[in-house]
């Protein structure tokens, strides 16, 4: 079966609408999500496209490709619209993810097409779309999804090249040119974290073959020369602005620190991917760890050998780093889905023949069933803890799940793979899109920065009121209020609300309340209590007691 223009624009929309949801109503997640938004809505202010900062510290850790795409995507929303508030609100910035998960549904179905056929590619494509990794992370404002997009297309043009040098015939040009400005926006996005899957396919299939034809099949002569001309103007013009600080700090601190020492509390042994796989990858991580056998007796043919040389090289590096996050293996997810893919549909699938396989299969099925029964009863299960109560609309994706989750579980048993695989992507759709648009939006105990945020929007006494927070110091609060946080410490936020006493307003945990109160006393100021918060920090999961304060002489709202 070969994949027509009506099958890609039906995946197209069918990926876009399950990206879709929650986009609108979920508040900043992460701690990296607001810190990518702040910086861009200050970089669209003040009309500098070239040195990043948060407030007023810079943010050197990447080039500006991302913040770039952005800062585009909320110009013209705003220009569509014809709504200039946008520019503090989270959906705006998440178009660029959303786009690039689409797309990069697509190109897996047709790296799957081009190398085991429709069927296949499809399989892939939807393996890839319900993987919770992949789910998360297209739905963040964040960096990751646009970085997978660009390494699909480096895979996808490495792929013709591979497949034209195997048939003795000469490239076009333009798919070489393509390719290394893929590498160039790459570098423009990540910088040479790039390199890593890039290279990493190209020098491994090389030594595999034992022969330097790909990499004059691509050109390599005068193709990194384009790839330098798209990143070398930022380079310049940001080793001026930082005087070289931008490169101290990105490469020396965040690049080169993350080898050797664990950064954020993210240091974890080798093997951390591997456990983690289950959870990032379900459903389709039973399928993969069952089609190994059969991906091993293949591996020396050229469309297994091109997707394990795109696997192996990456996922052994970031096993090695000392600092290690979820999404940082999430480019090889892609190859591993069509793997899956292939096992599913394109190849016959041997009985297990080893009593230790058998053993294992059984033991990581159960672990598989038991993550599949977590996922579809999160949503109500979460709600209620956090919240104390239960809706019907939680409830209805687990309903509709659970079932689904039986049948594949009991085709799984009658080894139905393909049968049992069908059964848990659309357990795996339901519950994810449950998830995110009938539980998330309501847990409100989490949600601390939006509930601050519309507070201090109704309540500040001047429209350049400024928000001190010694307690609560999420980039999140700095995003949704415009930028207008100050973060200090208990008793210089006394100090700052005794001298700006017109205009300004104090966010206090209860934790920092007896050494805020005491500097107010020795200050001779008093306060009165505007507004107060109860909830989770979700980044470190404190409790908190917020309080708002306004200085006892301004005018009450």
């Amino acid at each position: 079966m070969t994949l027509s223009f009506r099958h890609y624009a039906l995946l197209a929309i069918v990926a876009f609408l399950v990206a879709l949801p929650g986009r609108l109503s979920l508040p900043p997640l992460d701690r990296d999500e607001p810190r990518y938004m702040q910086a861009t809505a200050q970089m669209l202010s003040s009309g500098n496209f070239l040195d990043i900062r948060f407030q007023d510290q810079p943010r050197y850790l990447q080039p500006a490709g991302i913040y770039w795409l952005e800062a585009g995507a909320v110009k013209t929303t705003e220009a569509i619209t014809q709504n200039s508030n946008l520019r503090h609100e989270s959906w705006p910035y998440r178009i660029p993810s959303l786009l690039a998960s689409v797309f990069s549904v697509l190109l897996t179905a047709w790296i799957g097409s081009r190398l085991f056929g429709g069927i296949t590619g499809l399989c892939a494509a939807s393996l890839l779309l319900v993987a919770p990794l992949f789910a998360a992370e297209s739905r963040m404002a964040t960096i990751d999804s646009v970085l997978l997009l660009d390494i699909l297309c480096l895979q996808a043009l490495l792929l013709r090249h591979f497949d034209d040098m195997r048939a003795e015939r000469s490239t076009p040009y333009r798919f070489s040119l393509l390719y290394w400005c893929a590498l160039g926006i790459g570098l423009m996005l990540k910088g040479p974290i790039v390199l890593i899957p890039a290279l990493g396919t190209l020098f491994s299939l090389s030594i595999c073959l034992r022969s330097m034809a790909l990499i004059r099949q691509l050109r390599a002569g005068w193709g990194w020369i384009i790839s330098l001309l798209i990143t070398l103007p930022w380079c310049i013009g940001i080793a001026v602005v930082s005087h070289g600080e931008f490169f101290r700090r990105a490469v020396g601190h965040n690049l080169l620190g993350k080898i050797a020492h664990p950064q954020e509390t993210h240091g974890f042994p080798p093997g951390y991917y591997l456990i983690l796989f289950l959870l990032a990858f379900w459903p389709g991580a039973l399928a993969t760890v069952r089609a190994l056998p059969a991906i091993w007796q293949r591996h020396t043919k050229p469309e297994v050998l091109f997707l394990l040389c795109w696997i192996i090289p990456h996922w052994f590096i970031f096993e090695c780093l000392a600092t290690k996050l979820p999404h940082y293996v999430l480019p090889t997810y892609p190859a591993l889905a069509l793997l899956t893919a292939a096992s599913l549909t394109a190849w016959p699938l041997n009985p297990l023949r080893s009593l230790w396989a058998k053993l294992g299969i059984t033991l990581y099925a159960l672990l598989w069933g038991v993550a599949g029964f977590l996922f579809c009863t999160a949503g109500p299960v979460l709600l209620y803890k956090m919240e104390g109560h239960l809706s019907a609309a939680t409830l209805i994706p687990t309903i509709g799940s659970l079932p689904l989750l039986l049948a594949g579980i009991r085709l799984f048993w009658k080894q139905d793979w393909r049968g049992g695989a069908i059964c848990s992507i659309g357990t795996a759709l339901l519950a994810e899109v449950g998830i995110f648009l009938c539980v998330m939006p309501h847990l409100t105990s989490i949600q601390l920065s939006p509930r601050i945020a519309e507070s201090f929007r109704e309540l500040r006494p001047c429209p350049e009121s400024t928000l001190l927070s010694p307690s609560y110091r999420e980039p999140s609060l700095v995003f949704l209020t415009g930028g207008t946080v100050s973060l200090l410490s208990p008793l210089q936020a006394a100090d700052a609300l005794h001298d700006h006493a017109r205009c300004t307003l104090a966010l206090v945990d209860q934790k920092d309340e007896p050494a805020f109160q005491q500097e107010l006393k020795r200050l001779g100021a008093e306060v009165i209590l505007y507004d107060q918060f109860e909830g989770l920090n979700y980044s470190n999961g404190h409790k908190l007691h917020l309080r708002l304060y306004a200085s006892h002489g301004q005018a009450t709202p």
